[in-house]
């Protein structure tokens, strides 16, 4: 496929293409857009059929990470790399070798950290051969565990969400359904819990469920059930595109507010939850705190400075909010408008490359 004729191909800045015979790295790195920053995103490694299926992968990561880095107020582009291989079989020491030396080509303009198939252990290994990496246990910088920092976002969105849809600003005695219980999922649980919700809980892994009963008095649900179980609020932190013509039509939910990417299937998904009086919260907008643990590694900042950026999610979203309600839009429209605009101040200003 030519690069310009994709669908997906959205005036990306760059898209580079490396081929080193001597390791067999076949990669793909993305740019989206350097207006505000380096592009940042993590390196996906996948078995891809073709390359043409990593190449849409790598065009559509890309700009949503422009997206996600815009409407997180972050110094931060949109980029992202896929490594073709599997990574269970695909990889060694000279193939990320050969990967970092491909990142360095570009400048410092894309700066990667983690995505599927590539693990903590594998970030000091490519990080021996490129400074342009952040998102993992590094000595002498914040920590890179998002998982804290994602839950602290999508629990003070959540509470954003209630508040302006339910009128209320405590989450005490609401009836919250949360499907998956990973690192985001149980500490968003944990907290509400902390303040009074009701828990309903679902996850494939039953000794998640069983804490969640036995700790936070939790009532369990079957991961077929919980989408469309009674609730006030349905916290999605698991699997993408569970918002669909199908579960929409089932939601009892009047707030859905959750950390899992690429909730809605389509966008016209955002529609028929706003005709249906549901709102929702944008998932790239919530789930922000992991990639603004990302930007704190590379712009050194401290931990208080992360918690006030993750904690200003909520007013952000409060934004999106007030005005999809004035303009009669759905909330994920508003979202990547709000972006957009961002991204074009941007480039007013010259950008700069990841030093």
């Amino acid at each position: 496929m030519n690069v310009f004729d994709s669908p997906d191909f959205d005036h990306h800045e760059a898209v580079t293409f490396f081929d080193d015979v001597n390791t067999g790295l076949k990669a793909i790195i993305a740019i989206h857009s350097t207006a505000l920053g380096p592009a940042c995103g993590g390196t996906r490694m996948y078995p891809y059929i073709t390359t043409d299926a990593a190449l849409t992968d790598a065009l559509r990561l890309s700009k949503g990470m422009s997206y996600k880095n815009a409407i997180a107020d972050l110094p931060l582009g949109g980029g992202k790399a896929c490594i073709i291989g599997n990574p269970a079989t695909d990889k060694s020491d000279a193939k990320f070798a050969a990967y970092a030396e491909a990142i360095n080509t570009l400048g410092g303009r894309y700066v990667t950290a983690m995505d599927v198939g590539i693990l903590p252990p594998d970030m000091p290994v490519i990080a021996r051969g490129t400074k342009f990496i952040a998102g993992y246990n590094q000595p002498g910088k914040a920590g890179g565990d998002s998982g804290p920092a994602t839950a602290l976002g999508v629990f003070g969105g959540l509470k954003a969400a209630v508040k302006h849809r339910l009128g209320v600003d405590t989450t005490k005695g609401l009836r919250v359904a949360i499907q998956g219980l990973g690192k985001v999922g149980m500490g968003v649980a944990k907290r509400l819990h902390s303040e009074g919700a009701k828990l309903i809980v679902a996850d494939t892994d039953m000794f998640a469920v069983k804490e969640a009963v036995e700790k936070l008095g939790a009532v369990a649900a079957t991961p077929d059930q919980i989408v469309t179980v009674e609730c006030d609020v349905l916290s999605p932190n698991a699997l993408g595109a569970i918002l669909n013509d199908q579960s929409i039509a089932r939601l009892h939910a009047r707030v859905v507010a959750g950390g899992a990417n690429n909730q809605l299937a389509r966008d016209h998904h955002g529609a028929m939850l706003r005709d249906r009086d549901i709102l929702y919260a944008p998932d790239y907008v919530i789930n922000g705190g992991g990639i603004i643990r990302v930007a704190a590694q590379i712009e050194n900042w401290s931990d208080a400075e992360v918690e006030r950026r993750v904690c200003a999610i909520a007013d952000t979203l409060t934004a999106i909010f007030v005005r999809a309600a004035r303009d009669g839009e759905p909330t994920n429209v508003i979202a990547d408008r709000m972006a957009v605009e961002r991204m074009a101040e941007g480039k007013t200003r010259a950008p700069k490359a990841a030093e």
